[in-house]
């Protein structure tokens, strides 16, 4: 029988997520994200209920967390669920704690919403951006096509083909030698 774990989670993140690296050399990165839910009581009266959940990031996916989310910043996180247990040194007392191993990743809202500080920077992710666990896939939105000068403007318009890129991704499109299955939009 096989066991389903998988929840998906919409919140904003409630501190700035910091990425360590393992011995090995694997990025991690745990984030904290508040889920809020709204809902009317029997009296009528509108109540907002905050959860906060735990998540670990792993790879490209902690490394782009680092980069372009912080907090408040919402996000889109799939995974599984984990329950961690250890004896508290202190106590001596057995201590567990549930948390998500996010396996999606999808960047909600603008990169530098209001909520950003002044000067913080914020990375060339476009709203949408998304990254997958294994892979390392990260799914940009297409480059906007250049302003065009006044005079090409009166030439009928034509559809250009789609630029190669060379950016901090690699050359060519991102879903070059992925299977259509495999592309997660």
């Amino acid at each position: 029988m096989a066991s389903y774990n998988k929840v998906m989670l919409i919140g904003n993140l409630t501190r700035d997520p910091e990425v360590r690296y393992t011995p090995k050399g694997s990025a991690v990165c745990d984030i904290g994200l508040a889920v809020n839910r709204v809902y009317t009581s029997d009296s009528g009266e509108k109540v907002e209920e905050v959860t906060f959940v735990d998540v670990v990031l792993w790879s490209k996916m902690a490394e782009l967390a680092g980069k372009y989310l912080h907090k408040g910043r919402p996000v889109f996180i799939e995974g599984r669920l984990q329950m961690d247990s250890w004896e508290d040194k202190q106590t001596g007392q057995k201590r567990t704690r549930l948390r998500v191993v996010g396996e999606q990743m999808q960047f909600l809202g603008s990169p530098q919403g209001g909520d950003r500080p002044a000067g913080g920077g914020g990375g060339g992710e476009e709203e949408g951006g998304s990254s997958g666990g294994g892979g390392g896939g990260y799914n940009r939105p297409a480059a906007r096509p250049a302003q065009r000068p006044a005079a090409a403007q009166q030439r009928p318009a034509q559809r250009p083909a789609p630029a190669q890129q060379n950016d901090e991704f690699g050359e060519g499109p991102i879903t070059e030698g992925m299977e259509e299955d495999d592309i997660p939009f």
